[in-house]
């Protein structure tokens, strides 16, 4: 037996005193004998009271242990909340008095503990991080968490485990929570978007029918829908409601119901619905209602847009709105963009990576612009690629002076931006720009594009102008030169990389085209523009007629007229070509939408085209894409081609259902 330090052995004391006493006696006198007898006596005397006090602390010990037991057996047993023992396999060893009450079932050992409460299953038990379940069984809620113990009797034995599930019941906090959650309280604004053109249409004895119709029709909406509706302006109403009627107003039957009024309009009425949902104060759901309307004008109207603190979601926007821009808006902006120009030292373009003519072209005309005003000016354009190879070679080729202002980002990142305004052209979302570092330095931003608003938005500029119904951004910069000064200078190269980018987005005046699209094609006719240089620059060479003859034979079609494709080459130009392509198949006979895929090193490029019936934009969005109703695209990292097809292929099917259920 192995000793415990520090206590004494008094058996071997004994014998050493025992043995001096015998030594004494015998050969010294006996007064120094009786005194080591004394010495002998007194410590049998200690020896007795430690064998004593040890045999009742002992005893003591024992006595604790024992109750501790009992008191534990009986604590666990009777213990408030539910508690079960099950081994590696699931099988219930032992279980608790309040477990039983919950199951309400007699026999319970030996029972596996997922034919008791199927939603629970030793999968389900992670021994390294032991995360906590949240189950509901019998129509309560419980939070399920777990101790695992090894029982393997030696480390060479195969690990044997027992779990102990402790059931703590939430019903009462998760009903709270959910009434917490139903009683927010959320704010919307309701637009007839179209008013103006309304007005404009509609003959004065049916306007106020078609309007008083449109007030029934929300007043039956605000019923069914259990909200607020209150009329603030002519064509403006503001709701409110709580959080347990949103799934019924997600569904935005109401932009249907008034988009079916005819009484004597001959245009159909449209409605934009902007809705914060509930946040910490009623002041952060208000701003984000305000920016919900905001996006969902951005965005051409007839739609919802839903937003809350860190999500935005899209519905409606099935048809194609009608052209709304008015040419006073477009002279406010000019005017606002010289004065921001003629306050700064330096001005700086860039448009969206990967360029394309109507980038490149917004680009150079807004160079122009600036170099008018007697302003420094930079172009940021990182790299070239096979969409601008044509024009860029023309600039060199007929104004090599350009190049001069034309810089990569990292020419000057390292320059003071001190007073500087960075323009950003054809694209609102500040990942897809050139240099995203530069919006960053910049001491003031400018936005001038013709997408639709998405959920990503460069933040605070100071002047942003985003017109959806615009063919390009060419378009509307085309127009800036009709009001920033008169007679402004324009080079025959300026107007043809202008007219070019109008060309391109508008697939040579054949769609997206309006009035004010001529006007401005005219425009830059007058100033040198020459259709047939232009219409050069589009020229590809062999190989890239290679490839897209490669993507019109990997045509699907999926459903509906919806044709999928791909490019399995990985080349620099793909995303152009897939681009290209995409515009080409769509000419095809019975096909309705296409979608090309194209590989880029690690990533796949996504063309989206389509004819009206379809919106492209609302489909490449849940892949974080972006664009027009009829023309978009999407970049998915990291995936492979067949990955993003199936994606889409679900993405789409989805599409499709939600359109049947309207």
């Amino acid at each position: 037996m192995k000793k415990k330090p520090l206590r004494p052995d008094y058996k071997f004391y004994i014998f050493i005193i025992a043995f001096l006493i015998t030594i004494f006696l015998v050969y010294y006198n006996y007064m120094e004998g009786l005194i080591f007898v004394s010495l002998l006596l007194f410590t049998l005397y200690c020896y007795e009271i430690v064998i004593h006090r040890r045999t009742e602390w002992t005893t003591y010990i024992e006595n604790v242990n024992k109750n501790m037991d009992i008191a534990t057996h009986h604590a666990v047993t009777n213990m408030p909340i539910p508690i079960v023992l099950i081994d590696h396999s699931g099988d219930v060893i032992w279980y608790n008095t309040k477990f039983l009450e919950i199951c309400n079932i007699k026999r319970i050992i030996n029972i596996n503990i997922t034919d008791i409460i199927p939603e629970i299953s030793v999968k389900d038990i992670d021994i390294e991080s032991k995360k906590d379940m949240n189950i509901n069984y019998e129509d309560r809620n419980y939070n399920v968490s777990y101790s695992v113990l090894d029982v393997s009797h030696t480390a060479q034995e195969k690990p044997e485990y027992m779990t102990m599930l402790y059931f703590i019941d939430q019903t009462e906090y998760t009903e709270l929570k959910q009434t917490y959650i139903e009683e927010k309280i959320n704010i919307g604004f309701i637009y007839i978007d179209n008013y103006e053109e309304l007005m404009e249409e509609t003959d004065e004895t049916s306007k106020f029918v078609m309007l008083a119709e449109v007030d029934k029709k929300l007043s039956r909406f605000s019923k069914v829908s259990k909200s607020i509706i209150k009329k603030t302006d002519r064509n403006k109403y503001m709701m409110i409601f709580d959080n347990k009627n949103l799934e019924f107003i997600k569904k935005f039957q109401i932009l249907d119901d008034i988009r079916n009024i005819k009484l004597g309009n001959t245009i159909p009425v449209t409605l934009s619905m902007g809705i914060g949902l509930g946040q910490s104060s009623l002041e952060e759901t208000y701003e984000n209602s305000k920016a919900a309307m905001d996006i969902a004008l951005g965005r051409g109207g007839d739609q919802a847009v839903i937003k809350d603190k860190e999500k935005i979601s899209f519905y409606g926007g099935s048809i194609q709105a009608l052209e709304k821009r008015t040419k006073v808006r477009a002279r406010v902006v000019s005017y606002a963009l010289k004065q921001f120009i003629d306050q700064a030292e330096t001005v700086f373009i860039m448009g969206h990576k990967v360029g394309d003519m109507d980038s490149f072209g917004a680009s150079i005309g807004i160079y122009r612009i600036v170099k008018n005003r007697g302003k420094k000016c930079f172009i940021v354009l990182n790299s070239t690629n096979s969409a601008i190879d044509n024009i860029y070679d023309t600039m060199v080729k007929e104004h090599p002076e350009y190049l001069e202002d034309i810089v990569s980002y990292d020419q000057i990142k390292s320059a003071s931006l001190k007073s500087s305004i960075c323009i950003v052209v054809d694209t609102h979302i500040p990942q897809q720009t050139e240099a995203p570092e530069l919006l960053e330095k910049a001491e003031k931003i400018i936005v001038i594009d013709h997408h639709r608003r998405g959920e990503s938005f460069i933040e605070d500029p100071v002047l942003s102008y985003v017109e959806t119904y615009a063919s390009s951004t060419c378009e509307l910069i085309t127009e800036m030169f009709y009001y920033i000064e008169d007679n402004a200078y324009l080079t025959e190269f300026d107007a043809k990389a202008l007219l070019a980018g109008i060309a391109v987005d508008t697939k040579n005046f054949a769609v997206n085209t309006g009035v004010r699209t001529f006007e401005a094609a005219s425009f830059l006719r007058k100033r040198g523009a020459d259709t047939l240089e232009v219409r050069q620059l589009f020229q590809n060479d062999l190989d890239e007629y290679k490839y897209k003859g490669e993507i019109i034979k990997n045509i699907n079609i999926f459903k509906k007229g919806i044709a999928i494709s791909r490019l399995e080459e990985d080349t620099e130009s793909g995303v152009i070509i897939a681009a290209q392509t995409a515009d080409e198949i769509l000419n095809i006979k019975n096909i309705n939408a296409v979608f090309v895929l194209a590989k880029v090193s690690n990533d796949v490029h996504i063309s989206a085209r389509s004819k009206e019936s379809i919106n492209v934009q609302r489909i490449v969005e849940k892949l974080n894409g972006g664009g027009h109703m009829t023309v978009a695209g999407a970049k998915v990292k990291d995936s492979s081609i067949d990955e993003v097809e199936e994606q889409l292929k679900v993405i789409i099917s989805n599409y499709l259902e939600e359109g049947e259920k309207k």
